[in-house]
């Protein structure tokens, strides 16, 4: 009997982990691969938390900017509302809350809204934690606002 195993069949066990490393690739696989499926499972869930804050910002902005140019107040607040909805339609896993938090509806003021809602993130991987983000923008209200 010749060859390469031959030779180290002829070792000691001690000399050579041949015969003690035998599986070993299997049960490493067995146990990293869930392990690496989790961890990039959690990384796709943390990167719908922060695509779901950039389009939560995005809608409070798109939100005063549509109220600020309005005549009166609840036109503006309408609008506001159907803007914010319209950009959070596949971010949001429930109803949108559009709220004023500036005072009045007077020319020279800021029209400041915010904007929130229960963004789906970590529910994909199994964790229902509700998480609920808020965003605020002002925008100063148009001199020019439909007058006519």
């Amino acid at each position: 009997m010749t060859g390469p195993k031959a030779l180290l069949a002829a070792l000691p066990d001690g000399v050579s982990g041949y015969r003690r490393d035998r599986g070993l690739s299997t049960i490493e696989v067995v146990i990293l691969a869930p392990v690496m499926i989790l961890f990039i499972l959690v990384l796709v869930a943390f990167g719908q938390l922060v695509d779901g804050r950039g389009a939560l910002d995005g809608a409070a902005r798109d939100a005063a900017r549509a109220g600020s140019i309005q005549k009166d107040h609840a036109t503006a607040m309408a609008e506001a509302r159907k803007a914010a909805e319209a950009d959070l339609g596949d971010v949001c896993s429930g109803p949108v809350n559009v709220t004023q938090t500036s005072t009045g509806f007077e020319p020279d003021t800021l029209f400041t809204v915010e904007v929130s809602c229960e963004v789906r993130g970590l529910a994909m991987i199994g964790l229902d934690v509700p998480t609920t983000l808020e965003a605020s923008f002002s925008s100063p209200l148009d001199p020019f606002r439909r007058t006519a």
